[in-house]
């Protein structure tokens, strides 16, 4: 009976096992795909290293950073002038002065 038993668990063990490695491997493969860190035993990083390329990259886009964030705050300050000119009371006042001089028709 026992043998019987180990007969039909065997073949259903063996391919939950090699779908689990499967599995593993294919998430492997993805993350290394998409430039996901994969981690050692202990933590460490084994994937992607860490290079000079990579550091300069990383510069590079953090001087892009803060040049866009300065250029936005211009353009902040920008639209806040121009706010406060549109919402002005004389300038309001200008343009129905200059709607009564215009002759009707």
């Amino acid at each position: 009976m026992n043998l019987d038993v180990l007969n039909t668990i065997a073949p259903v063990a063996a391919i939950v096992g090699i779908m689990a490695v499967g599995g593993w491997v294919f998430t492997t493969w993805l993350r290394v795909k998409n430039g996901y860190p994969l981690d050692g035993a202990w933590g460490q990083a084994v994937y992607p290293k860490s290079s000079d390329e990579a550091m300069e990259r990383v510069k590079l886009i953090s001087q892009e950073n803060a040049q866009l964030r300065a250029e936005l705050g211009s353009v902040k300050d920008r639209l806040a002038v121009i706010e406060r000119i549109v919402t002005d009371e004389s300038h309001r006042l200008s343009h129905e002065i200059e709607a009564l001089r215009r002759p009707s028709n």
